[in-house]
């Protein structure tokens, strides 16, 4: 990372995985950072008010500044305002975890949520908002990359890779498996996985598009404990998703930002 900005967004993000905080060393390993490079940046930020400092521990972690900052520009946008009937009604139907994600700046990320599971088990991670989605391995990113052509999804895919650390069993292995999955999501309509993203639960998305060109630029989803929300149970709840991301892509110029990412140049 060659810039001051570069640097200062890095800190950000990756304190923003951390509630408890990191030392200066740790931030500085983390980032491939010299120690006095790190120190001189975290005090910027402490005096800007987005990081703080313990003074027990001398441990830096993000204020709520930066929360702040995030959920006005949520509300502000109306992003979620506009999706949020659609994703209750959704969650009524299926009574499993509802979420959309939103394309910004080539990024699928996950912005609302509903929860439609009031008893017994219950897929609820309380951490995906505002989170990027791995594409290969979860329903949502799979969903968008059926979307684009082959090697403008792969390219996507490899650039964060086939699994992460908590991926499920049965995440992609590579390229020709991927692009199975794509094949077949094509054909769905919408992806289906099974501890793929991570274990024990299973998830299917819909792509949301662009109601002219039918550009990607979103996702919705429904996911569940795999002992429940089996594949059967997906494939019956295909139409109702369906529907639910058709409606939310004729919503979309509702919203500055998705007005803003309807704009092929911006994704």
């Amino acid at each position: 990372m060659s810039s001051v900005v570069e640097r200062t967004f890095a800190v950000l993000e990756l304190l923003s995985t951390v509630p408890d905080g990191l030392s200066v060393k740790a931030i500085a390993e983390h980032l491939d950072m010299p120690p006095s490079g790190a120190h001189r940046l975290l005090n910027q930020l402490v005096q800007t008010g987005y990081v703080s400092q313990d003074r027990v521990q001398g441990d830096y972690g993000l204020t709520m500044k930066a929360a702040a900052v995030g959920m006005s520009f949520l509300r502000r946008s109306n992003v979620v305002e506009i999706a949020q009937p659609v994703m209750d009604e959704l969650a009524q139907a299926t009574h499993e975890l509802i979420r959309m994600s939103v394309l910004d700046s080539g990024e699928l990320i996950w912005v609302g949520v509903s929860q439609g599971a009031t008893v017994g088990l219950r897929y609820d991670p309380g951490e995906d908002q505002g989170v990027v989605a791995h594409l290969a391995s979860s329903a949502s990113g799979l969903a968008w990359l059926s979307t684009l052509d082959d090697d403008a999804a792969l390219m996507r895919a490899a650039k964060q890779g086939f699994q992460t650390e908590t991926s499920g069993p049965n995440a992609p292995t590579g390229a020709a498996d991927l692009l199975e999955r794509l094949a077949e999501t094509r054909k769905r309509g919408f992806s289906m996985v099974i501890d793929s993203f991570m274990p024990g639960m299973n998830a299917m998305a819909a792509p949301i598009r662009h109601p002219d060109t039918g550009l990607g630029i979103g996702t919705v989803s429904v996911a569940g404990p795999s002992v429940r929300f089996v594949a059967e149970r997906m494939e019956a709840t295909g139409p109702l998703l369906l529907a639910a991301a058709a409606e939310l892509g004729q919503m979309a110029f509702a919203s500055n930002f998705f007005r803003r990412a309807l704009d092929p140049a911006t994704g």
